[in-house]
C-alpha cells in the first residue's frame, strides 16, 4: 500500500511563485507515489487573520483552483477543508492536555513571526499552539510523510514528539512518527530579499497579470555591490540571479557571464526575467480561468474529498477515544 501524505495550505490570500515552488511543484511529483491529503487548512488562517475573516472562503477557492491548476489532480488526491472534518479539533484537544508549554515557547517559527509580524495581534493561545493542530492534522490521518519547507522542520519535530508522547503514555504505538519530505527549493526569497511570504507583502503571485508581474520584478533588490552599470556584477548574492535558476535555467549561464563582465545592467537582467516568469505561467493562467468559470465544480471536489478524509479521520479519532477512556466514542 501507498504511505499516506498530509499538508495543507493557509487560505490567507493569493497564493505566489513561493508556493509555487516550495509546495505545489513537489505535491505533483508525490500524487503518483503516495496517498495524498491536501487540505484548505482555515483553522490555521483563523489564528492570524481573526480580526478579519470576510475573503477566507474566497481565498479558498480560489487557492484550490491554482493547487488543480498547477497539476493536482482531484482522481489521484484527497482535496478538502480543514474545518470540516471535525477529527482535527478534537485530537487537537486531546493533544493541547499533553504538551507541555516550553515546546511551544521555544518553536523558532513562532519566535520569529511574533518578532517579525507587527500588523496582526498574534499574542494569543491560539497562535501558541498552532504546532499542536499541525500534529493533529498530520496524525488524524497517521501520515507518514510531510512535504515541508525546511521552515517548518522544527514544528514536525514537536509532532514527532506529541506522537511519542501519547504513544507512551497510553502504551500503544498508535501514531507513526512522520517525516519531511523536503524540497529542492523549500525557500524562494521575496521581492525585498526576505522569504516570500503574504505576511511581508513581497510576493509574486501566480495570479499576477503580465502588468503586475513586470512592476514587481522591476522593484526587486539586486546586487547591492553592483552601483554602475560598468560595475561587475555578482550573480551568487543577486535574489534575481536565484530566480533564474529555478525558473529559467537554460539562460542561468548566459545571464551570469553577461552580469560578471558588466555586459548587462540589472534593469535589462529583470525584463528577461519577467518575460521568463510570464511564459511560464501562461498554460497556468488559461487553466485557472477555466477553472473558475465553474466554481460549483471546485466546491463539489472539495465535498468528495470531505467524504473520505471524514470516513478516515472518525476511524482514527474513535481508536485514539477508546485509548484514554471514552469508551462511547
Amino acid at each position: 500500500m501507498k504511505k499516506r501524505i498530509l499538508s495543507g495550505m493557509r487560505p490567507t490570500g493569493k497564493l505566489h511563485l513561493g508556493h509555487l515552488v516550495g509546495a505545489l511543484d513537489n505535491w505533483i511529483k508525490l500524487q503518483d507515489e503516495y496517498d495524498c491529503f491536501f487540505m484548505v487548512a482555515d483553522w490555521h488562517a483563523l489564528m492570524s487573520e481573526y480580526e478579519d475573516t470576510s475573503r477566507m472562503s474566497e481565498y479558498a477557492i480560489d487557492n484550490v483552483a491554482d493547487w488543480i491548476a498547477a497539476g493536482i489532480d482531484p482522481d489521484k488526491s484527497t482535496l478538502f477543508v480543514q474545518s470540516e472534518v471535525a477529527a482535527h479539533l478534537d485530537l487537537c484537544m486531546i493533544f493541547s492536555c499533553l504538551t507541555p508549554l516550553g515546546l511551544l515557547e521555544r518553536c523558532p517559527t513562532y519566535k520569529e513571526q511574533m518578532r517579525q509580524i507587527k500588523t496582526r495581534n498574534l499574542n494569543t493561545y491560539g497562535f501558541l499552539g498552532y504546532p499542536v493542530l499541525q500534529a493533529a492534522d498530520i496524525l488524524i490521518y497517521k501520515a507518514e510523510r510531510v512535504p515541508v519547507g525546511d521552515d517548518q522542520l522544527p514544528h514536525l519535530e514537536l509532532t514527532r514528539e506529541i506522537a511519542r508522547r501519547f504513544n507512551t503514555l497510553y502504551k500503544k504505538n498508535i501514531f507513526p512518527y512522520p517525516q519531511a519530505l523536503l524540497t529542492k527549493v523549500p525557500r524562494l526569497m521575496g521581492l525585498d530579499g526576505r522569504k516570500m511570504s503574504k505576511s511581508y507583502d513581497n510576493t509574486i503571485n501566480l495570479s499576477d497579470s503580465e502588468e503586475i508581474i513586470r512592476r514587481k520584478v522591476t522593484s526587486m533588490i539586486t546586487d547591492p555591490k553592483r552601483i554602475k552599470l560598468a560595475d561587475k556584477g555578482h550573480p551568487d548574492i543577486c535574489n534575481v540571479f536565484a530566480y533564474y535558476s529555478t525558473f529559467i535555467p537554460g539562460l542561468k549561464e548566459e545571464v551570469a557571464a553577461n552580469c560578471i563582465n558588466a555586459k548587462i545592467g540589472c534593469t535589462e537582467c529583470k525584463k528577461i526575467l519577467a518575460s521568463g516568469l510570464m511564459d511560464k505561467l501562461k498554460p497556468f493562467h488559461a487553466r485557472r480561468e477555466e477553472l473558475l468559470r465553474d466554481k460549483n465544480g471546485i466546491r463539489n471536489i472539495l465535498d468528495k474529498g470531505k467524504e473520505k478524509a471524514v470516513a478516515f479521520s472518525s476511524t482514527v479519532l474513535k481508536e485514539v477515544k477508546g485509548l484514554i477512556g471514552f469508551k462511547n466514542a
